[in-house]
């Protein structure tokens, strides 16, 4: 694949993405990402062609939620996966899609009210926002400028001033608000400097306790500098990729917790100069809030493994009960070290002041017993 491309040292990532995928919400471009067969195919049928033709992602993240959930979807494009989503979650759930670009929104919201009637119910809504920064709406941001006269810095720095206050005090996405988070196919679209603040976003959005799962493409190395001010190939989801390790770890850099990769390609999608591109699913969560009760727990590791190491650097041993406080059994009972757990609770009794004598007594939190 050829590597001649505009360059993104003169053009912005944001402008380069925009264009590209107003003009495919126009005419279908096939090598736009990598498609994959739905895993429930009976929910296209409300769909129309225009949708369907003009979805481009590289995973099915939407399978992956469940009846009477709050989804968002980032970078929902012409709404797809909402309305795949939106007969999942049923009508006592909800679904928000969020994207930037005009275009795709249009062929989104176009079809509301016919799909809310083949569905018979009303339950998604799209926002224009960019997904970098789920606390400022555009639409509002829009009707803000059109009343608002900026002649000057002085003036623009004042509108500044207003609209981060409306960010804080009326975010288009309030926090802790959402069940799950999906993505399709793009955080690799943007541009690497706001990337750190887009998974905080993810996580400031999502309730404790909720999860986000994102489909997106890796890289097997990372990309060289000269690829990654290619354009074409940074809007058409390759050089933009994270490289597969670091993907991973900048959700768990961001606090989340439980990361596991659901999905990987096993061919490659694309092959750049000996660089593999190949789309992967992630499922990771946001740790609940947990409040010390003075429970402790007997945690015993099933297997098959001898061994696992939890996020916060446990040793769980098959076949071991370790005795620890109850809310770390509970945070460790989210994902998919759930399955692999036994867990035992216990009580001493007492009021808090009483709990750290009352568990020395019992051996909690002591090395011989290796309480967490």
């Amino acid at each position: 694949m050829s590597a001649e491309s505009t360059s993104l040292n003169l053009l912005s990532v944001e402008q380069v993405v925009r264009e590209r995928y107003s003009q495919a919400s126009q005419k279908v471009e096939p090598a736009l990402c990598c498609a994959v067969t739905p895993s429930q195919p009976e929910l296209l049928k409300v769909l129309p062609p225009e949708i369907i033709e003009r979805d481009y992602g590289c995973g099915d993240p939407a399978k992956y939620v469940t009846a009477g959930e709050t989804v968002l979807d980032l970078g929902s494009g012409v709404g797809k996966a909402c309305y795949v989503a939106a007969q999942i979650v049923g009508a006592a759930g909800r679904v928000i899609g969020v994207d930037m670009n005009d275009d795709m929104l249009s062929v989104a919201r176009k079809y509301q009210p016919e799909i809310a009637q083949k569905i018979g119910y009303s339950n998604v809504e799209f926002r224009r926002g960019r997904i970098q920064d789920l606390a400022t709406d555009l639409d509002v941001l829009d009707a803000m400028l059109a009343s608002t006269s900026v002649a000057n810095a002085a003036d623009w720095m004042a509108f500044e001033e207003r609209r981060k206050l409306l960010a804080k005090s009326e975010p288009m996405i309030a926090s802790e608000s959402i069940d799950v988070t999906l993505s399709n196919c793009v955080l690799n679209l943007v541009a690497e400097a706001e990337r750190v603040q887009l998974i905080a976003e993810l996580y400031r959005v999502l309730r404790p306790g909720g999860r986000a799962v994102i489909s997106d493409i890796v890289s097997s190395k990372p990309v060289p500098e000269h690829l990654k001010n290619n354009a074409e190939l940074w809007s058409g989801c390759i050089s933009g990729a994270f490289e597969q390790r670091a993907f991973v770890k900048a959700f768990e850099t961001a606090g989340f917790t439980a990361v596991e990769l659901l999905e990987r390609q096993a061919q490659p999608w694309q092959v750049v100069e000996g660089i593999e591109f190949r789309s992967v699913t992630i499922r990771a969560y946001r740790p609940k809030l947990t409040v010390a009760t003075g429970e402790v727990a007997y945690v015993t590791y099933r297997g098959p493994w001898r061994s696992v190491m939890t996020d916060d650097m446990v040793l769980l041993s098959r076949g071991e009960p370790m005795l620890v406080h109850a809310e770390v059994a509970d945070r460790w009972m989210i994902g998919p070290l759930k399955q692999q757990l036994i867990v035992e609770r216990a009580f001493f009794g007492g009021p808090a002041s009483q709990q750290s004598s009352a568990t020395e007594e019992h051996g909690c939190c002591g090395e011989a017993t290796k309480c967490c």
